[in-house]
């Protein structure tokens, strides 16, 4: 029975240990116990920090997970950067297989092969949909802050495998810093880069 005890209790250390290397946030459930999709999306969220991390340029404010609400609807932002030129939005995908569907379609058809040879299907969100919708209310969400900021937005598609051709989609690391970099319609000053950055921090996860 002891023996038992203590194989439980080097067990919980050990998965407490594996989520704090892997980032998981305190409370949620570690990443070993989550369903194989949402697994998939920590991976490819744990990519893309890096991938963002790496076209960083001095000024560049990095947050991520950030959850906001605005007219009673909420919204996690994977993540949100703020600089110089803007607020920028990058929501993460990392869906894996075929996909089918058009830029304005609700949803996006997934098609996935097994090594078998059998092909499985699966309705996903459009990535594209989501970040305007997104776009909208971290919008609205600053205004009421009182932080008038003009907001950008792209998806970025690990995988590269986008069935259509769109301004909001990114496909690797040299769009990332065009798209983070370009100047938008509203560049911001020093001042309006700390208050944003000071809401987006008590709502995120600021990354440094």
């Amino acid at each position: 029975m002891g023996f038992v005890i203590l194989l439980l209790f080097c067990l919980l250390v050990w998965i407490a240990a594996r989520s704090a290397s892997s980032g998981d946030k305190p409370g949620k459930t570690p990443a070993l116990f989550l369903p194989r999709q949402r697994r998939a999306g920590l991976a490819g969220e744990r990519r893309a920090r890096e991938l963002i991390r790496s076209v960083r340029r001095e000024g560049d404010l990095l947050f991520a997970n950030v959850e906001i609400e605005y007219e009673g609807k909420p919204a996690e932002l994977d993540f949100a950067v703020v600089n110089r030129c803007g607020v920028f939005i990058i929501e993460v995908k990392n869906y894996v297989g075929f996909l089918e569907g058009e830029e304005d379609g609700y949803e996006w058809i997934k098609y996935k092969t097994t090594p078998a040879g059998k092909t499985y299907s699966g309705t996903v969100k459009n990535p594209i949909r989501q970040v305007k919708r997104q776009i909208y209310l971290l919008s609205g969400f600053l205004k009421e802050r009182g932080a008038r900021v003009w907001v950008e937005g792209y998806a970025f598609l690990l995988q590269t495998n986008s069935p259509v051709e769109s301004g909001r989609l990114l496909n690797g690391t040299p769009e990332i810093d065009r798209a983070i970099h370009t100047e938008g319609r509203r560049p911001l000053d020093r001042d309006a880069i700390a208050y944003v950055a000071a809401i987006l921090r008590a709502c995120g996860e600021e990354i440094m």
